[in-house]
């Protein structure tokens, strides 16, 4: 089978689309022929050898996607050849076949598409979790999000409204700042701009009751525009490791941080499953919307990690078999 795989950490040039030996499954796992992957910035820091890696080189990177099951193992039951299955964290997706532990395989309905699947699963979970398990959003909460543009962003902007959240977006473009409002943000200010002054200034001096801060070095800046007794969470780095943060602050102003990481959350079979479901039929209501990906095949892997680390996508980055 041909996988984007690559030998050293490094830029996108590392990545290199080869034939490679099939996987062989084992009887607890299915063999799903790939129709649509994730692209997300874990591949980035697993490329460039700053997050954690599966397996020894050559490595291959991809966590999330969806396909149709080709073969399964001599102890599944409940799956069969033919039927359309999903998966958020199941490494070495960037290939055309990927080994799939039965207890990672989420069935997809049939009013959920590939592209949508693989578009939602990995990010609208995070999303998922980070308002109802990091920070349960509650009703008229003032919620900060940076990135607000991104896959994640659109979907944390989306999920919070649904649960009662009012919405303040960060951004880099009047571009980006249109997708995050067209997602359902109440206001969207440019990292360019003063957006710390313009924060208070809009909550009355106060600050946001939470920030949801994927960007790392603006850490600092998301406390600053905290209310007293408010939280951070912290679920990225896309912009930089943060700054250390001094415990005393914390005390002084009565305020939280939390992080979080979906791998703590999708602990069994029945989690992953009933999560999935909640997002499916949000999505199937029309009460989440997965903005149209950027698809490119998985031949051009390297072009898609050059476009991610452009910073000018919004939404989702899929790669194609």
């Amino acid at each position: 089978m041909k996988a984007l795989v690559f030998n050293s950490f490094g830029g996108p040039e590392v990545l290199e689309y080869l034939e490679i030996a099939d996987p062989v499954i084992e009887p607890d796992e299915i063999l799903v022929r790939m129709k649509a992957i994730g692209l997300n910035f874990a591949d980035i820091y697993r490329r460039r050898g700053n997050y954690h890696l599966a397996g020894n080189p050559p490595f291959i990177l991809g966590y999330e996607g969806a396909g149709v099951v080709e073969k399964t193992g001599a102890n599944v039951q409940g799956i069969n050849v033919g039927d359309p299955v999903a998966f958020a964290d199941v490494p070495y997706a960037n290939a055309e076949q990927v080994a799939v532990p039965l207890e990672k395989a989420i069935p997809l309905p049939e009013t959920i598409s590939f592209e949508e699947a693989a578009s939602v699963l990995l990010q609208g979970l995070t999303a998922h979790y980070l308002t109802k398990d990091s920070y349960a959003v509650k009703e008229n909460e003032i919620i900060l999000v940076h990135a607000a543009a991104g896959g994640v962003g659109q979907l944390l902007i989306q999920i919070a409204k649904l649960l009662g959240g009012r919405i303040i977006g960060l951004t880099s473009s009047m571009e980006k700042a249109s997708a995050a409002k067209k997602a359902g943000a109440n206001q969207v200010f440019l990292y360019s701009d003063d957006w710390k002054r313009k924060v208070l200034e809009e909550t009355n001096g106060k600050g946001v009751d939470v920030v949801y801060d994927s960007v790392g070095s603006t850490l600092e800046d998301s406390f600053a525009a905290t209310r007293i007794g408010g939280t951070v969470v912290f679920f990225g780095m896309a912009g930089g490791d943060p700054a250390p943060v001094d415990p005393r602050m914390l005390m002084d102003t009565s305020k939280t941080l939390t992080g979080g990481d979906l791998w703590n959350v999708l602990t069994s079979r029945e989690e992953r499953i009933a999560r999935s479901a909640e997002l499916f039929r949000w999505i199937e209501e029309g009460k989440v919307t997965v903005s149209e990906p950027t698809v490119f095949a998985l031949r051009d892997g390297r072009k898609a990690h050059h476009f991610l680390e452009s910073r000018k996508s919004t939404g989702k980055i899929l790669l194609r078999p």
